[in-house]
């Protein structure tokens, strides 16, 4: 009687222990980035179903500054198929940050000349970011006017990151 009243306080105090240990939750963080970046290579090929009608690839580079004062150099390759300005793209972003953590992306938009908007899905990071999953959200992009010597004006704006990460 002594062993079977042994052995329901240990399955007793086991299953208290397992229902009461702390599970490693995975938190949803919003981070709020500015930035700012300039072409530079674009190679295009002009379509001459409409006039002004490009389609064509661009790399931007620059600085992101995000709303917790962290900084990151990205680079972006755009594909692009527009009509004066006007049309659609879609682009991977490489954010590498101070620490050498990096963050991708891969989003699609619409230009719509002087200002664009895109969204997508954070598809890869490591260092810190390892395991990272999330979204890439922007709705006020502003393109320059090229300014002398440039094929295709600087970009700014500022965009939503949501991710979670991996419990460590």
């Amino acid at each position: 009687m002594a062993t079977r009243k042994f052995v329901w306080v240990l399955l007793s105090g086991l299953i208290a222990a397992w229902l009461l240990s702390p599970i490693p939750q995975t938190v949803a963080e919003t981070w709020n980035v500015k930035f700012f970046q300039h072409t530079t290579k674009v190679e295009a090929l002009p379509i001459p179903d409409a006039e002004g009608h490009m389609v064509g690839v661009l790399i931007r580079e620059g600085v992101s500054v995000y709303d917790n004062k962290e900084l990151g150099w990205t680079k972006v390759v755009n594909t692009f198929d527009v009509t004066k300005g006007v049309g659609s793209f879609s682009e991977y972003a490489v954010t590498t940050f101070q620490d050498g953590s990096i963050i991708i992306s891969y989003t699609t938009g619409k230009s719509g000349g002087q200002t664009a908007e895109f969204s997508g899905e954070i598809i890869h990071g490591t260092g810190r970011f390892q395991g990272i999953r999330g979204t890439a959200t922007s709705n006020s992009v502003k393109n320059f006017p090229p300014e002398k010597g440039e094929i295709i004006g600087k970009a700014a704006g500022e965009l939503t990151l949501n991710f979670t990460l991996p419990p460590k």
